[in-house]
């Protein structure tokens, strides 16, 4: 469910203010995960890489309050539910969007990845769950070796957002460097640090 909240009576009062105008309220982090976890799961469990990614990246930020909390323009609105966004080149050759609903049970999360992103694919349409869920947007860019990405601003568009691009073997370890986008009026540097540690946490306790 979205309610709009009072942004004066809500912990982001201060940071709200400040940033609810500003030309430019989007910081980017930047952080490479260790990601041999995601890979030996995929492989056994027979998952997709970029599931395993977005099922972590909901784990993580299902533990944050800011990540239920979202500023658009002068309103801050607050939800109850979590989905992770995911880019899916369709049939005819355009990328659309693909919202999954989060779920802390990774069969289910998964079965509504597979389900979903082949919808999207075969109907070359977005599916969008609306305005129910706040949405954490990622994009997987995974024919390039990337060391980050950084999105262009605007007022419609204030949701979270990960990118990453190809992932660099090693030989103990695999890595995928990875830039997460926040909204400075949702949360602080501090939270934002905190989400990226439990999303390698996430990673790091994935089930075999």
């Amino acid at each position: 469910m979205k309610t709009e909240i009072n942004p004066q009576e809500s912990k982001r009062a201060f940071a709200f203010e400040l940033w609810k105008k500003a030309a430019m309220p989007k910081v980017t982090l930047f952080k490479t995960l260790k990601i041999s976890r995601v890979i030996k799961v995929g492989k056994r469990r027979g998952m997709k890489t970029n599931m395993l990614m977005c099922w972590c990246i909901g784990q993580a930020a299902s533990g944050i309050e800011e990540f239920y909390t979202l500023p658009v323009g002068e309103h801050l609105w607050q939800f109850d539910r979590l989905a992770v966004n995911t880019v899916v080149l369709a049939k005819d050759g355009v990328a659309r969007l693909c919202d999954i609903p989060f779920s802390d049970d990774i069969q289910k999360f998964n079965a509504d990845y597979l389900r979903l992103t082949k919808q999207v694919y075969d109907t070359s349409k977005d599916y969008l769950l609306g305005d129910e869920y706040m949405v954490i947007d990622t994009s997987a860019l995974v024919e390039c070796d990337l060391d980050g990405v950084v999105s262009v601003y605007s007022e419609m568009f204030s949701n979270p957002f990960l990118a990453w691009g190809k992932y660099r073997r090693g030989l103990f370890k695999t890595l995928l460097p990875i830039s997460f986008q926040f909204h400075h009026a949702q949360m602080d540097g501090f939270e934002a640090a905190r989400f990226l540690n439990a999303l390698q946490n996430a990673i790091y306790k994935l089930k075999v």
